[in-house]
């Protein structure tokens, strides 16, 4: 924990921290938020790609112990790699996710003000997310979203996976000697 606001604190002296580099696009509130935290709690990517600590898992439990570990590990880091694999796969789909969730927030904020009535008759939120679907339908259907979406996920579940499968985790302080009580 300690560590993490350590780099925290040389990234901000190098004028790097989070909010500095979030796109002055996205508003205060929960997208925000999470944005924050996922860039807050990044691992560094050298440590992250370093080629030496990748080797092939001696067995069966090793694996998933790595999995498991590795993935809860770089979290943050992974939400990126799927970012990107989006933008150079199908920038086309982000657009189109844009579109849709730019379309949610903004009748988010309209019903914040007052509810939204449409030829006299109060909209419910579950049809007025269904507009924002029929709004963006038409960038999603040039997206070629169906086979982008399941493309993605595939090569992200690939990359992720090999990742996590083949990069040696490090021993956390104390806990080998962890014992359970009996």
């Amino acid at each position: 924990m300690a560590a993490q606001k350590d780099q925290h604190k040389d990234a901000e002296a190098e004028g790097l921290s989070a909010t500095t580099l979030l796109p002055k696009l996205i508003p205060s509130g929960a997208g925000r938020e999470w944005l924050e935290r996922r860039r807050a709690t990044i691992r560094p990517w050298g440590t992250f790609v370093d080629q030496q600590r990748f080797s092939r898992p001696r067995n069966l439990g090793e694996l998933c112990q790595r999995l498991v570990r590795n993935v809860e590990y770089y979290q943050s880091n992974y939400v990126f790699v799927f970012l990107g694999l989006i933008l150079v796969t199908s920038p086309m789909l982000l657009v189109a996710l844009a579109v849709f969730f730019g379309a949610c927030y903004i009748l988010y904020l309209r019903t914040l003000q007052s509810k939204l009535v449409l030829f006299g008759r109060e909209v419910s939120p579950a049809h007025q997310y269904a507009l924002a679907g029929g709004i963006s339908f038409p960038f999603f259907w040039l997206a070629g979203a169906g086979s982008a979406v399941f493309w993605v996920l595939g090569a992200t579940l690939v990359v992720i996976g090999s990742h996590a499968a083949c990069h040696q985790i490090e021993a956390v302080d104390g806990e080998e000697l962890q014992m359970e009580p009996v």
